[in-house]
């Protein structure tokens, strides 16, 4: 079964526009899980210009579905992570001035560092997913490790799919078969859409989970969210 975590960071980002608390950010968390959302991701950011901190800790004391933290593992988010002690931490390797994720991890070169972060993070009884590119070298980079999972960042699969799918899914689909065989729990996210989602979940092998944010809430502004979210729900449901 593919479960979906729902990204909230967008709306974050609509709440501090205006400051105050509306949206409130734990509200829409509880919506989001009430309205069949089967987990909930935040991305903080060392400038807080969505997620803030003190959301996550918010956040930590009431979802009771799947609570995903992506991040880069500098010292502040390590300790955060370590205090709100989520089902799971997705390592992802953005610069601090990044708009949004561009890359995955170069397990091989910095081994060492993912290493001691696995080993920080699992001692707590975090599970640990590595933010990586759809790159067998990178996947068997990742196990060497010891990570948990991956998450494939798929931006290059949506920026593709509409000229030729076929062709998008392709190295996907290879370096899912490499995680299955190396033992790799996979998930996925970046960029996936109603129009992009069930064609990957179809055709990438043994995908546990997605993590979608941007498009999920962009849908939500014409079908309204509960609505949008059995929507992206119902791609994954050949799954079930």
């Amino acid at each position: 079964m593919t479960r979906l975590s729902v990204n909230i960071n967008k709306i974050a980002t609509i709440r501090n526009a205006r400051g105050g608390n509306n949206p409130n950010l734990v509200q829409v968390a509880l919506d989001c899980e009430r309205f069949g959302a089967q987990g909930i991701t935040v991305h903080p950011r060392p400038d807080e210009r969505h997620i803030r901190y003190q959301d996550v800790l918010d956040l930590h004391e009431v979802v009771t579905t799947e609570f995903n933290i992506e991040g880069n593992p500098d010292d502040r988010f390590i300790e955060l992570v370590r205090r709100a002690k989520p089902a799971q931490v997705t390592l992802v390797p953005d610069a601090p001035d990044a708009i949004t994720s561009n890359a995955g991890w170069d397990t091989i070169r910095h081994a060492d560092h993912l290493r001691q972060l696995i080993d920080t993070f699992r001692a707590d009884g975090i599970r640990v997913s590595i933010f990586v590119d759809a790159n067998e070298r990178m996947v068997e980079g990742a196990r060497a490790v010891g990570t948990d999972r991956i998450e494939l960042y798929t931006e290059p699969y949506a920026t593709q799919y509409p000229n030729d799918r076929d062709a998008a899914v392709a190295p996907f689909v290879k370096a899912a078969q490499k995680a299955q065989e190396l033992g790799l729990g996979l998930n996925a996210g970046h960029d996936l859409s109603l129009e992009n989602l069930r064609f990957f979940a179809e055709k990438v092998p043994g995908l546990l989970e997605v993590s979608i944010g941007h498009a999920l809430i962009c849908d939500a502004l014409y079908f309204g969210l509960e609505n949008t979210i059995q929507m992206y729900r119902r791609e994954l449901m050949y799954n079930e």
